[in-house]
């Protein structure tokens, strides 16, 4: 399995953990393992298609997924996946 880090924000919805195990052939098996066991990260994680919320940004060993196969990205065992919600806001 690998293992999914969950940043501050997520980790109420996950009882308060900042890691969980999920298991997956790819990114998007592994976040929709995670979605499974904790389903009010979905919203969160997900667009109304399915598809990968434009405000996550989604890492595997330090490597952007939208930059290497997407959700299709595989998965290993040891792998790490790390989710880190896209911070904006801000005045001058």
């Amino acid at each position: 399995m690998a293992t999914v880090r969950i940043p501050p924000v997520l980790r109420p919805k996950t009882g308060g953990n900042s890691e969980v195990d999920a298991a997956g052939g790819n990114v998007g098996e592994v976040l929709r393992a995670l979605t499974a066991a904790h389903p009010d990260t979905s919203a969160q994680l997900f667009d109304a298609e399915g598809e990968l919320n434009r405000y996550v940004n989604v890492y595997l060993n330090d490597e952007d997924v939208r930059v290497l196969d997407g959700l299709e990205t595989a998965v290993k065992d040891s792998d790490s996946v790390v989710i880190l919600p896209a911070m904006a806001g801000g005045a001058f």
